[in-house]
C-alpha cells in the first residue's frame, strides 16, 4: 500500500512539474477555454436605423449645404505715401513698385444661391467696396460674380454668377417659424470651410439694435462667427428662414446671440433689386424721436405711444401736407405707430405717389392729414478711410 502511495505522489509531482514547464515555456500548447461575450449592436437598416437617426439633422443639412457658397472679396486700400518715396536714392534701390500708395485687402463671407439663374443673396457689408468678388460653390467651382444691386439700409445685396446646374435653396415660410424651433446656421466661419451649427429661435422681431436702418431680426443661439455673414439660417427641414447677418459679441466670437434677416424680407428685397436694381421705399421727410415718460408728461400725453416729430424737411411730402415739428404721429393708414422704428417701417412699406391718411396729435387735439408719399432717397455711403 505504501508503494502505491509513493508511485501516486511521484506521478502527481512529475505532472505538476511538466505543467509548470509547459505553462512557462510553451503556453500555446495548452488548450484554451472559449469565452463568449454578449454585446448589443445597433441595426444597420430598417426601423431601428430610422430610430437611431431620429435626432439627426443630416437630411436638412444635406438639403441646404449645396446652396450655400463662399464669397471672397478683394479691395484696394489707399495708404499714405511715406516721405522717403520722394528721395531719388531711395527710389533707385526700391523702384516705383512701392510708390502706388495702395495695398490689397481680402475679405470673406457667405451667400445663398436663391435661384437656378445664379442669383445669390448675401449681406451688403460682405461685398461693400469690393473691387473683385469670387464665389466658390459646393462642387469646387470658383467663378467671378457681378453685383446686381444692394440695399445698405437692410444690409442685403444680390450677386449673380453664370454657371450650369446650380443648386438653389428652398425658401421657408416665416409664418410658421416659432420661438423655440430648431434652426441650422450654415456658412464659412473664419474661413475654415463650410460649417453647420445648430440652435433654436431665441426671439422674433428684434429691432432697436442699431445694426441697420430697417430691423426685424430673428435672434438665434446657433453659433454665428465672422465669415458666416450672408449665409443661410434654415429650419429643421433645411428650408431657408433667414440670412445670417450679425452677432452680439465682446470678443468677435459667438456668444450665443446672433441675428438673421427674415426670409420674407430678404425675398421681397431681392425681387425689387432684380427688377429695379434698387429698393423703392416710401418717404415723407421727417425726423422722429421716441416719446419718453418725461416727454409724454410735458406734452400732456396719456402714454408714450406714437412718434414725436422732431424735424420736417423743407419741401418734403410731410411739409407740403402740413406736418409740423412737435406733432405726435399716432397712426399711418389706420395702423398704430408705437415708436419711431414702427413709423419708419410703416412709411417705407408705402408706395411713392400714394395718398395716405396720417393721424396727428397737435396741441391736445387730434387731426387727420393726407400725405402724398415720396420716394426714399438712397442712403449716402460713408467714405472708407
Amino acid at each position: 500500500m505504501q508503494r502505491l502511495w509513493l508511485i501516486f505522489a511521484q506521478t502527481v509531482t512529475v505532472a505538476v512539474a511538466l505543467l509548470f514547464v509547459v505553462t512557462t515555456l510553451k503556453p500555446e500548447w495548452l488548450p484554451r477555454q472559449s469565452r463568449t461575450v454578449t454585446v448589443q449592436e445597433a441595426a444597420s437598416a430598417g426601423a431601428d436605423a430610422q430610430s437611431r437617426h431620429a435626432a439627426s439633422y443630416h437630411d436638412a443639412a444635406r438639403k441646404a449645404l449645396p446652396a450655400v457658397v463662399h464669397i471672397y472679396t478683394t479691395q484696394e486700400v489707399k495708404t499714405q505715401r511715406h516721405p522717403l518715396f520722394n528721395d531719388p536714392l531711395f527710389r533707385h534701390f526700391f523702384g516705383d513698385r512701392l510708390d502706388d500708395g495702395a495695398q490689397r485687402s481680402a475679405g470673406l463671407g457667405s451667400g445663398v444661391i436663391a435661384s437656378p439663374e445664379g442669383y445669390i443673396l448675401t449681406n451688403f457689408h460682405v461685398i461693400d467696396g469690393a473691387d473683385a468678388i469670387e464665389v466658390a460653390v459646393s462642387d469646387g467651382r470658383t467663378m467671378t460674380a457681378r453685383v446686381v444691386g444692394s440695399d445698405p439700409e437692410s444690409d442685403l445685396a444680390v450677386l449673380q454668377i453664370k454657371a450650369d446646374k446650380l443648386p438653389a435653396i428652398t425658401f421657408g415660410q416665416m409664418d410658421t417659424l416659432r420661438v423655440g424651433d430648431v434652426v441650422l446656421a450654415i456658412g464659412n466661419p473664419f474661413g475654415v470651410g463650410q460649417t453647420v451649427t445648430m440652435g433654436i429661435v431665441s426671439a422674433l422681431g428684434r429691432s432697436h439694435l442699431g445694426i441697420n436702418t430697417f430691423e426685424n431680426f430673428i435672434q438665434t443661439d446657433a453659433a454665428i462667427n465672422p465669415g458666416n455673414s450672408g449665409g443661410a439660417l434654415t429650419d429643421a427641414a433645411g428650408n431657408l428662414v433667414g440670412i445670417n447677418t450679425a452677432i452680439y459679441s465682446r470678443t468677435g466670437g459667438s456668444n450665443g446671440i446672433g441675428f438673421a434677416i427674415p426670409v420674407s424680407s430678404a425675398k421681397a428685397i431681392m425681387e425689387q433689386i432684380i427688377q429695379n436694381g434698387t429698393v423703392i421705399r416710401g418717404w415723407i421727410g421727417v425726423e422722429a424721436q421716441e416719446i419718453t415718460p418725461e416727454l409724454a408728461e410735458s406734452f400732456g400725453l396719456a402714454n408714450s405711444e406714437g412718434a414725436l416729430i422732431a424735424g420736417v424737411a423743407r419741401g418734403s411730402p410731410a411739409d407740403q401736407a402740413g406736418v409740423r415739428p412737435g406733432d405726435v404721429l399716432l397712426s399711418v393708414s389706420g395702423k398704430p405707430v408705437k415708436d419711431p422704428q414702427v413709423m419708419l417701417d410703416l412709411i417705407a412699406a408705402l408706395k411713392p405717389n400714394d395718398k395716405v391718411a396720417f393721424q396727428i396729435r397737435r396741441d391736445k387735439s387730434s387731426l387727420e392729414l393726407q400725405v402724398q408719399i415720396g420716394k426714399r432717397p438712397a442712403m449716402k455711403r460713408q467714405p472708407k478711410e
